[in-house]
C-alpha cells in the first residue's frame, strides 16, 4: 500500500509539511509506504476548461506547460492520498485548488477510476480561522470522486502560524496522530 502526500504550502518545512509527517510516521509504523510531494510554490495552472481529457482518454491533461501530469500520475500510482494545504483566506492554496481542479476534472472524464474507491484525508494548517472550509474543499473534491474519506478524532487541522508552532499544537498532532492510524486501519480494510 502506498500513500503519496501533497504539501500545498509553498513552505517547505512548515506547519501544513511537519502536520503531513505526523500523519506519514504513524502510517509508516503500520507498513504503509509514504512519499511526500511538494506541490506549493510550484509551476502548476488552473484548469481552462477545454475538455481535451475528454478526447485523449489517457488519465492526463493535455496541458505539457506544468507539472501536473506529473501529479495526477503519482495520484495514479498511490492507494491513499493526503491533500495538505495552509488556510488562504478561508481557502486552499491556488497550487491545491488546481490539483482539485485539474485532478478532478481528468477522473471524471476518464470515467472516475482514477480517483473511485481510493482512501482520502485532508490536512490543514491555519492561525485562527477559515480552517473549516479549507478542510472542507479538500473533502468535497474526495466525495465528488467517489473516494473513501478518512477522519480523525477532530477536524485533521493545526492552530499554527509560525513555521514549528504545529510542535505546540498538542491537539492538533494527537490528531494527526489518530489519522494516521486511522487512514492505515482503512487502507488495510478496503484493499
Amino acid at each position: 500500500m502506498k500513500v503519496v502526500a501533497f504539501n500545498g504550502s509553498p513552505r517547505v518545512n512548515g506547519n501544513t509539511s511537519q502536520s503531513i509527517k505526523i500523519v506519514l510516521a504513524e502510517l509508516e509504523k503500520e507498513g504503509v509506504e509514504t512519499e511526500i510531494v511538494q506541490l506549493g510554490g510550484r509551476k502548476v495552472f488552473g484548469c481552462l476548461a477545454c475538455g481535451k481529457c475528454s478526447e485523449m482518454m489517457n488519465n492526463r491533461c493535455v496541458r505539457k506547460d506544468d507539472e501536473m501530469n506529473t501529479f495526477i500520475q503519482k495520484i495514479e500510482e498511490a492507494d491513499g492520498i493526503i491533500i495538505g494545504s495552509p488556510t488562504y483566506f478561508s481557502n486552499v492554496s491556488t497550487e491545491v485548488k488546481a490539483l482539485i481542479d485539474r485532478c478532478g476534472y481528468v477522473s471524471k472524464s476518464n470515467g472516475g477510476a482514477l480517483l473511485r474507491g481510493k482512501v482520502g484525508t485532508s490536512v490543514v494548517s491555519v492561525r485562527r480561522a477559515g480552517s473549516t472550509f479549507t478542510y472542507s474543499a479538500i473533502n468535497f473534491f474526495f466525495g465528488i470522486a467517489e473516494m473513501v474519506i478518512c477522519s480523525s478524532s477532530y477536524w485533521n487541522m493545526t492552530l499554527s502560524r509560525d513555521p514549528g508552532d504545529v510542535q505546540n499544537d498538542n491537539e492538533g498532532i494527537q490528531t494527526f496522530q489518530t489519522l494516521g492510524k486511522n487512514m492505515a486501519k482503512l487502507l488495510k480494510q478496503v484493499r
